[in-house]
């Protein structure tokens, strides 16, 4: 059974899904699906709240992210770049033992069903300019500048 909850944030509605796995999408919102929380839910929206209140810097929870292999790989190497960093695409294809996957790992940053927690905003261009981001990017600069990334170069 799939859960779903909202938390409201200075950048929008956020909602949370999970199963009895883990979490399985973060995403912002601009329709509210009907609310159907669990402890799992609850507990992604406490630490989505501290992390907005500037009070959690890691996340942790159970992920279930549905995905391919490779994508897999690439939003575990995510997981990696630490709160405040950022990295490239070229980075990740490095890190995940593949540097010429670089417009795969692009695709695969795109495709991350869980925002936030695995933080595919933490990924600049490699000429340190921001780059897409499914929740737009001017919630990308107001991710990173919440962390503190790159000395918030994006004012």
């Amino acid at each position: 059974m799939e859960h779903i909850q909202h938390i409201a944030t200075s950048q929008g509605t956020v909602q949370v899904n999970a199963n009895e796995r883990g979490v399985t999408a973060i995403g912002f919102v601009d329709t509210i699906d009907e609310a159907s929380p669990s402890a799992l839910t609850q507990e992604a929206c406490a630490q989505l709240t501290a992390y907005f209140d500037r009070k959690l810097r890691q996340f942790d929870l159970p992920l279930a992210a549905q995905g391919t292999a490779f994508q897999l790989k690439v939003w575990h190497a995510l997981q990696q770049i630490g709160y405040g960093q950022t990295a490239s695409y070229l980075d990740v294809a490095t890190a995940i033992g593949n540097p010429k996957s670089v417009r795969a790992v692009g695709s695969a940053n795109g495709r991350n069903p869980i925002a936030i927690v695995v933080p595919c905003h933490r990924i600049i261009g490699s000429n340190r300019t921001l780059t897409g981001y499914a929740g737009g990017l001017e919630r990308k600069q107001f991710l990173l500048n919440l962390e503190g990334a790159q000395g918030v170069l994006w004012q």
